[in-house]
């Protein structure tokens, strides 16, 4: 299993939340089935950069990004060096912390 914390954000998670997941899964099956409700405007596939996340520990330990990822995360808003898609990130024994970004790239939920 996998821990899982996820920091505090002011309209999906406001508490934050830890939790345990199975190893292998991908984080965004680990968040949605917590009810931590990230968009993923793909369905899961990739192809878009709505579920960009920052792994702000531990993501040296989870495999990289591959090329398709990358070519998505340049559209994700507030990208950084820790930015990874959670449809991409699949989780190992290493222990997460995840912060939500404040935006997505869609369009229809931003404020």
């Amino acid at each position: 299993m996998t821990q899982v914390q996820v920091l505090p954000h002011p309209d999906l998670c406001p508490q934050g939340a830890a939790f345990e997941a199975r190893k292998g899964r991908t984080l965004l099956d680990a968040l949605l089935d917590q009810g931590i409700a990230v968009e993923h405007a793909c369905e899961k596939v990739c192809a878009c950069a709505t579920c960009h996340v920052h792994l702000r520990a531990g993501g040296d330990q989870v495999k990289p990004a591959d090329e398709q990822e990358e070519d998505q995360l340049g559209a994700a808003w507030g990208l950084d060096a820790q930015s990874r898609l959670a449809c991409c990130v699949r989780l190992s024994d290493a222990p997460l912390v995840v912060e939500l970004p404040r935006h997505t790239r869609n369009h229809a939920r931003e404020r």
